[in-house]
């Protein structure tokens, strides 16, 4: 029947393509007429839907049965388990037997046996014309099995928890034959809804179709006798009617498709404007990623390199200078926190851009937060010599904040003034309580901040000063992280500054308030690594490096080797040291104050004192334009923070005591 009906459908398509076509060419078209199309559209579309449908009806039932018999099967065994249990307990196989035998009221049941708990045979039934060789020997896992039109299950016969045997039932599948009448009926239908849509279309299409012809009726005369006076007469309402008014519209909108192809023109020149503007960003935001990853590398090899230092002392002094040692575990823990300090500002930041960093808030007095704060900053406003004045109330003012946050906030402007201040220099910071507001400010007579910078001072790794002698800059994300904090407590910070001399940040706060909100707690970090080393001695070297931690340390190392070491902290002090003392290495910095260490190489080169000495770079900066710049300036090593002290004593052990010109490498 199925075979039959496909013909048939086949058929009437043909007829009916075959028909439209002949009117079609009448027509003077190629291919089917518009009417013959819709009819075809119509009666694919309605096939196939029916076949779809079909097939998940289909699907469904045979789902529906199958899960069906299982369960009546399960059912069945849960029954017959229960009753047999007993029998099987005191091994009663007759009993076993009966309580099988009633299964002769289930027609659908046509096999059934008991096993023992080893697998073995105990009792069977069987329904005529069924025999019982057909029963398994030997009792399976439990579960059910499909094998042609039959379903078998395996059923574990339990007593107290107690696995006494197993249940064999056997029924008839009978999944084809169900098939077969569910598909006979749909086949039926198919046909029955096929043929009433196609005599549905053939009355209904002549309505859809009508005016669309008439349309290209008149456009065929239109092309024929370039009368552009013709119009096409409007019979509907819908969007057909909507076609034949635009057409009949076209002449008088041939100058308005002019106009709108120059609006398009020069939309598209806006839009190429756009896209470069974008692309720029995009080149722009590519640049800063590279810096700020150029920057961050300088920033986390600086502290690795005297903790590295640190770690060889520690190595090579045992037990015998406790001193020596403690001052090297000093340089790991100053070291150490500021690698912590680094790692810290950088999530802190990430958790605020993605809304992941509450605040616990509560009423405190700012005037402790702020002693915090100075606590935080004083040993490197002591080790840079500044002298912090202070400007406070002498009563508490209350502010809602969270303490630890709003402390690092004012720590982070006191640690850049400290930064960008040269040494020696004045840091004031005063506190001006207004009715609602408070207001706290940092003020120093550094270096300033240019006016055109002032807007973006508190953007992501926006830094100042750009130039690699910049020393201790940093990753450009404290002031970000201030301006951030300040505002999710519902504050505001502004920058002041002439350019040139100094600089002030205000942060402002709204006078108490109480709320009390969950914190995220801040991670701990950091880790120190120790370095192999091989041995040198004899030489004449001088280092020169702004990290004191890691210059001393270094200098300790090759002095307890035997090497005559001095140890300078600038650019300059090394230029001068090096034409005084003409030693056999120099080993320096690229990021120094005063002068770089680019240019302090390029000096000694052209000095004839020095034009010889061994000159080792030491340095955070590790892009390949960095080396092809020292290769230039004349310095022989450039190697990385933290340094490998065997690779710096290999060196070492190959450095000449007379000096001779080197090639760099």
């Amino acid at each position: 029947m199925a075979a039959g009906l496909s013909r048939w459908w086949m058929n009437m398509v043909e007829r009916v393509a075959n028909g439209r076509q002949r009117a079609a060419l009448a027509e003077g078209l190629q291919g089917p007429s518009l009417r013959g199309k819709v009819m075809i559209v119509v009666l694919t579309t309605t096939t196939l839907a029916l076949l779809l449908s079909a097939a998940a009806l289909l699907f469904y039932e045979v789902r529906a049965y199958k899960h069906s018999r299982q369960a009546d099967l399960q059912t069945q065994a849960d029954i017959v388990a229960q009753a047999t249990a007993a029998a099987l307990s005191f091994k009663d196989a007759r009993a076993a037997s009966e309580n099988l035998h009633m299964l002769r009221l289930r027609p659908q049941i046509t096999a059934a046996a008991v096993y023992l708990a080893k697998g073995e045979l105990f009792a069977s039934y069987v329904r005529p014309p069924q025999s019982v060789t057909d029963i398994p020997l030997e009792a399976r896992e439990a579960g059910f099995i499909v094998s042609g039109d039959k379903l078998e299950l395996f059923h574990p016969i339990r007593q107290n928890e107690e696995v006494l045997g197993m249940l064999y039932l056997r029924t008839d599948n009978d999944l084809a034959g169900r098939l077969g009448d569910y598909l006979i009926i749909l086949l039926a239908v198919m046909a029955a809804s096929t043929a009433a849509a196609a005599l549905l279309t053939a009355r209904l299409q002549r309505a859809v179709t009508e005016p669309i012809l008439q349309v290209a009726q008149v456009a065929r005369n239109v092309m024929l006798q370039r009368d552009f006076s013709l119009r096409a007469p409007r019979t509907t309402s819908d969007e057909v009617g909507q076609l034949v008014d635009a057409f009949n519209d076209m002449l008088t909108e041939v100058g308005a498709r002019t106009r709108a192809l120059e609006e398009s023109n020069h939309h598209l020149s806006v839009e190429m404007a756009e896209r470069r503007k974008a692309e720029e960003a995009l080149r722009t935001a590519a640049r800063k990623k590279d810096e700020f990853l150029a920057t961050l590398a300088h920033e986390l090899r600086n502290p690795l390199a005297p903790i590295s230092n640190a770690a060889e002392i520690l190595r090579r002094s045992g037990d015998k200078d406790a001193a020596l040692r403690q001052r090297a575990l000093d340089i790991m823990g100053r070291q150490l926190r500021q690698m912590v300090r680094l790692i810290d500002d950088l999530l802190d930041v990430s958790r605020i851009t993605t809304g992941k960093l509450l605040l616990r808030r509560e009423r405190v007095d700012l005037l402790g937060i702020l002693r915090d704060a100075v606590e935080t900053v004083t040993p490197m406003m002591e080790s840079r010599h500044h002298q912090l004045e202070q400007s406070l109330p002498r009563h508490p003012v209350h502010v809602e904040a969270d303490p630890t946050r709003l402390a690092q906030v004012f720590a982070n402007l006191l640690n850049n003034a400290a930064k960008y201040t040269p040494e020696g220099g004045l840091i004031r910071m005063a506190v001006r309580v207004g009715p609602d507001e408070v207001t706290v400010s940092v003020q120093d007579n550094g270096i300033g901040i240019p006016s055109e910078m002032q807007n973006a001072v508190f953007d992501m790794f926006v830094q100042v000063d750009q130039s690699l002698d910049r020393g201790r800059a940093g990753l450009g994300v404290g002031l970000t992280l201030a301006k951030q904090l300040t505002s999710l407590h519902g504050g505001r910070i502004a920058v002041h500054s002439d350019g040139q001399h100094g600089s002030e940040f205000c942060v402002t706060l709204p006078q108490s308030r109480e709320i009390t909100v969950p914190d995220v707690r801040r991670p701990q970090a950091g880790e120190a690594l120790a370095e192999q080393a091989s041995d040198a001695s004899g030489l004449h070297i001088l280092l020169a490096d702004d990290n004191m931690d890691f210059v001393t340390s270094l200098a300790q190392i090759l002095g307890g080797l035997g090497h005559r070491t001095r140890v300078v902290h600038d650019g300059q002090q090394a230029l001068h040291a090096a034409r005084q003392e003409a030693p056999d290495v120099m080993i320096l910095d690229i990021g120094m104050p005063g002068l770089n260490g680019h240019e302090v190489a390029q000096a000694l080169r052209q000095d004839p004192r020095t034009q010889h000495t061994l000159l080792v770079a030491i340095t955070g900066w590790n892009q390949d334009s960095d080396r092809e710049r020292s290769r230039a300036c004349g310095i022989a090593h450039h190697l990385t923070k933290p340094v490998d002290v065997a690779q710096l004593l290999d060196i070492l052990a190959h450095a000449p005591r007379h000096a001779t010109p080197q090639n760099t490498r």
